[in-house]
């Protein structure tokens, strides 16, 4: 649940899914991506992006390995490197079947909707926290959040089919939506071919391939010479790439 939950972080489940699979099988257990070295989590994690998320997964995956298994209280979860308020919210309400009201960009769309304005991160928990029935904490997360997903979309929404309709303040589609500015509701993401995050990701591809000369960053990352050494170093900061013999290659 974890590695699903970090994944899904920012990426589409279509090309989540097969990498999914693939990092389960390399690494079963906590334990077993606790002991791999972070180059192979991270030649394992290329692909999906945004790296640091796999640092922190193995980062999370020796803490608690350190500890003996998972804790299962809010405050122990959320002190788990790169676990957030969502996901350790969904670790309680998924992995442990523990009460919870898990808030992602689905069913904060919908309590935005629903009441008819834009809502901080703080008072959408507290409006999801106070929806859930108690003792059906699963049940009703996992419901909520498909009724976003299916009925309640960010365009063309589905109102004529909806449970809800009834008490919607927003019925009907009519702007502004209350839901764009809302805490936890997406936004469109920055353009990614160009970007610094495709070079970023060019010279990590590289690096799990062989070591990658400082003379070479250029061209591994369609960059000018400082452009690239400047990301290039940043990666290193990050923990992300170590230098060695004046070459930048996976820790």
């Amino acid at each position: 649940m974890l590695v699903s939950e970090v994944m899904l972080q920012q990426t589409q489940v279509p090309r989540v899914l097969p990498k999914y699979l693939e990092f389960l099988d390399a690494f079963p257990t906590a334990a077993a991506c606790a002991a791999s070295p972070l180059g192979e989590v991270l030649r394992r994690w290329q692909g999906l992006g945004y790296p640091r998320r796999a640092r922190n997964l193995q980062a999370a995956a020796v803490a608690v390995v350190a500890r003996g298994g998972f804790p299962t209280e809010l405050d122990e979860l959320l002190a788990l490197p790169g676990v957030g308020p969502y996901t350790a919210r969904a670790l309680r309400a998924f992995a442990f079947e523990l009460e919870a009201a898990v808030v992602d960009t689905n069913v904060a769309r919908v309590y935005a909707r629903v009441v008819g304005r834009t809502l901080g991160r703080r008072e959408v928990q507290a409006i999801a926290d106070a929806a859930a029935p108690v003792g059906e904490w699963w049940a009703w997360n996992q419901t909520i959040m498909e009724l976003g997903a299916v009925v309640c979309r960010p365009s063309r929404p589905g109102c004529d089919a909806c449970p809800v309709a009834a008490r919607c303040a927003w019925r009907g589609g009519a702007d502004p939506d209350p839901a764009v500015g809302s805490a936890g509701v997406s936004v469109r993401q920055a353009r990614f071919d160009g970007s610094d995050r495709q070079a970023r990701g060019a010279l990590l591809r590289a690096a799990g391939s062989a070591p990658v000369p400082r003379a070479s960053l250029a061209v591994a990352m369609d960059r000018d010479a400082e452009r690239a050494r400047l990301l290039a170093d940043a990666l290193v900061a990050e923990g992300l790439l170590v230098v060695e013999a004046d070459a930048y290659r996976l820790p």
